[in-house]
């Protein structure tokens, strides 16, 4: 947990408030919450910094380290939990209820408010890549891919170019894994990016759990993620493959309101826009109103907003104003936040879902308050 005397004194520079000592873990809490919303308010203003899982279904069960016995995930997402030492003694069956997801939630939440020192001030938009990353791998012709699996845990797929830098994600996760080892890694991490999104005072995103983790084998090929040094022809191929539409491709494409390019991952650098930790529709705005150049740099071919030489966009993101189909989607969302808020939802729902065998429906989604 960062310290309160650094928390209070960002705070203090950030909205001349008097930092004062803890002394106790509310204050300690408080003031972790006063930050993180403090930086996901604050604009972007200095320079960027430099036996095998080949089924689709868990037939039998696999089983979990957990603090106080073993837990056995089974297939429809029921939870047994053996006591520590028993010889084929249980405690019972351990199905877990939305309170308990909450939990989960809550404590991602709680993460990121405490680690706030990473990029602009928040984990959130790299949860949320984390999130998208795992899930856009799927492919409707052979359904495989997809977020059921978690297989960025081995290195053929984690090591994807696509993937560079998610390690962090992966890692600021793993302490809520093992507080709540009952949750998969697949359900844990769409989870939290839909808390990311939330936190991040973005749309309330529907969710449900039922995802099960793979082995190795299940790692999919490198390519199936976009790249963004690429045109609209690449989108459509890449998002098609998924079962996306060009409203949805556009939809999607509004999570670059957050975060940012770094050299090291993809080799674009810089930021979408003045509020990288705040989802809301000023990307499409940006794109529309700003006048964007190629920036002169021995990077990749990247453009530049004119005005602040602060922002960047991907030659994929100015796809989407090139292209006359896209562009009816970018005036939308520019003009209405909650019209944007509306679709982004929506196709998320989709997109975290897709070849996910759930057993169940719909309209057994939750709703996970936000806690900001």
């Amino acid at each position: 947990m960062a310290s309160v005397a650094r928390a209070c004194t960002r705070v203090a520079s950030a909205r001349t408030f008097t930092s004062r000592p803890a002394a106790s873990s509310t204050t300690r809490r408080a003031c972790a919450r006063q930050t993180f919303q403090t930086s996901s308010r604050r604009g972007y203003a200095s320079g960027p910094n430099s036996a095998s899982s080949r089924t689709p279904y868990l037939i039998g069960a696999l089983a979990l380290a957990g603090a106080g016995g073993a837990y056995f995930y089974l297939n429809n997402g029921t939870l047994l939990q053996a006591k520590e030492g028993s010889a084929g003694e249980t405690r019972g069956v351990f199905t877990p209820t939305k309170d308990d997801y909450q939990k989960v939630y809550n404590l991602i939440a709680s993460r990121l408010e405490e680690k706030d020192d990473y990029d602009d001030g928040s984990y959130g938009p790299i949860i949320v890549r984390l999130a998208w990353h795992c899930s856009g791998t799927y492919d409707k012709m052979t359904n495989t891919g997809g977020s059921n699996g978690a297989t960025m845990r081995f290195a053929p797929e984690g090591d994807h170019g696509a993937n560079a830098g998610l390690k962090a994600a992966r890692d600021f996760l793993e302490p809520v894994k093992q507080q709540f080892p009952w949750i998969t890694y697949s359900d844990l991490w769409t989870l939290a990016g839909v808390c990311a999104i939330q936190e991040m005072q973005g749309p309330v995103i529907p969710w449900r759990p039922g995802r099960a983790d793979r082995d190795v084998s299940m790692c999919t090929p490198d390519g199936r993620l976009p790249d963004g040094a690429k045109e609209q022809s690449h989108l459509r191929a890449i998002f098609g493959r998924m079962g996306f539409d060009d409203r949805e491709i556009v939809a999607l494409s509004g999570a670059h309101a957050i975060g940012r390019c770094h050299t090291d991952r993809s080799g674009f650098d810089g930021p979408w826009s003045f509020s990288p930790t705040v989802v809301t529709n000023d990307y499409y705005k940006l794109l529309l109103n700003e006048k964007w150049n190629f920036r002169k740099w021995d990077g990749p071919k990247q453009y530049q907003d004119l005005a602040s030489k602060s922002l960047m966009m991907l030659p994929t993101d100015m796809a989407l104003i090139q292209d006359k189909e896209f562009k009816k989607h970018v005036d939308r969302y520019a003009k209405d936040n909650d019209v944007f808020f509306q679709d982004f939802r929506d196709v998320l729902v989709k997109l975290l879902e897709l070849g996910v065998p759930f057993q169940s429906k719909p309209e057994d989604r939750m709703e996970l308050k936000p806690t900001s």
